[in-house]
């Protein structure tokens, strides 16, 4: 499935385009992942995801593109449960833009799953990954908010020092049931107005006839 999503950071484009290179510093911001090794383009990283009662960790790798002139990353990701049969891969694209309030980032992912988490329909993925990145996108801002205005977030280190220092060695799970409950329950208030109204209407009905 595609999904699309877009936030802004508090940035200028160049110090914003900086702060997305350095995935050392960027990824502690998603919400369940933590990265392992950093090798050039290449990495390896853990995300944990919990549907319900059932956690599931995922490990895997991916390799990142960066196009200097379109300030657009690719990213080619893959994995699989530690215990299970589940798969993930994704190629995420992420374009900045510079804007009056800062720094637009767009965000669009091809996602393939397979297992537990593949019972969300695109709908409920696509609220999900909006609540996913709406965190992200505040760790993000916290980040550059620490770094202070004007300063080019590549050259401060007590920012990634000070969010690196409140994560744990694992990370916590992404509540998937959680994040997904809103949504099922919007899909479900039209049926039971429906049902509800069904219900008056026949009790009505049954007065009048009594009558």
């Amino acid at each position: 499935m595609q999904l699309d999503h877009s936030f802004t950071v508090p940035a200028g484009l160049d110090d914003a385009w900086k702060l997305f290179q350095d995935l050392d510093r960027v990824a502690p911001c998603m919400p369940g992942a933590v990265l392992d090794t950093l090798d050039g383009d290449s990495f390896t990283g853990r995300v944990k995801v919990k549907v319900g009662a059932v956690q599931m960790s995922y490990r895997g790798e991916g390799t990142v593109t960066r196009d200097e002139t379109a300030r657009s990353m690719l990213l080619d990701l893959s994995g699989s449960e530690t215990r299970g049969a589940g798969t993930a891969s994704a190629t995420v694209t992420a374009t900045l833009t510079a804007a009056a309030s800062g720094t637009v980032v767009r965000v669009r992912t091809d996602l393939d799953i397979t297992g537990r988490p593949a019972q969300f329909g695109r709908g409920i993925m696509t609220e999900v990954g909006d609540r996913i990145v709406q965190q992200f996108a505040t760790r993000l801002e916290e980040l550059l908010r620490v770094a202070g205005p004007g300063q080019s977030p590549m050259s401060t280190t007590s920012a990634a020092e000070t969010l690196r220092g409140r994560l744990a060695p694992e990370p916590e799970a992404i509540d998937l049931g959680a994040a997904a409950l809103p949504v099922l329950l919007r899909k479900a208030a039209a049926p039971a107005a429906a049902a509800l109204f069904a219900v008056l209407v026949i009790q009505a009905l049954r007065r009048h006839s009594r009558k």
